[in-house]
C-alpha cells in the first residue's frame, strides 16, 4: 500500500479540519488508497496560523513520526477551487479516516510503499474502531426503542 508523509499541522487538518488537497511540487499518476503519515517535524508558521482557528492539539501532544489515518487519492491537479489549494500540484483526497490510535513508523520522501502485512494491521485497527462505533450506535438505538 502507498503512503505519504505530511508535516503537522497539515496531516491533522486532512483528518480533522477538512483539508481536501495535499499540495506538492511534483505530480503523481497514482490513484487509490494512501496511508497518511505524520512527519517528524512541525511546520511552525503553519501551526501558529491554524492553532486558534481549529481545535488542534498542543504542539507537545500532536502525533509525529507515524501513521495517523488513511484516504483515497482521487486526482492530481494543477488547479483547484479548494481553499487549501496552493500548488503547483495538488493531490485531491477523499474518504478520509483517522486511525483510532497513532502507529509509529518511519516516513520517507514522496509516495512510498508500506509492506502489506503492516498495511493490513493498520487498516484492521480502523475497521475494528468503525465496527465498535456501529455496534455501540445500534445498542444505544435499541435501548431507546
Amino acid at each position: 500500500m502507498k503512503a505519504i508523509s505530511i508535516r503537522q499541522p497539515w496531516a491533522w487538518l486532512i483528518l480533522h479540519g477538512g483539508k481536501d488537497i495535499e499540495n506538492r511540487t511534483w505530480a503523481t499518476k497514482y490513484r487509490g488508497p494512501v496511508l497518511i503519515h505524520a512527519g517528524k517535524t512541525i511546520d511552525q508558521p503553519a501551526y501558529h496560523y491554524v492553532y486558534g482557528e481549529y481545535d488542534i492539539p498542543p504542539r507537545d501532544e500532536i502525533a509525529l513520526g507515524g501513521f495517523v489515518g488513511v484516504a483515497t487519492l482521487v486526482d492530481c491537479v494543477s488547479q483547484h477551487e479548494s481553499c487549501w489549494w496552493e500548488g503547483p500540484y495538488g493531490f485531491v483526497l477523499q474518504a478520509v479516516k483517522a486511525f483510532p490510535r497513532f502507529i509509529p513508523y518511519p516516513g520517507r520522501v514522496g509516495l512510498f510503499e508500506v509492506d502489506q502485512q503492516f498495511s493490513r494491521r493498520a487498516l484492521r485497527s480502523l475497521w475494528e474502531k468503525n465496527s465498535k462505533e456501529r455496534n455501540h450506535g445500534e445498542t444505544t438505538q435499541e435501548k431507546g426503542a
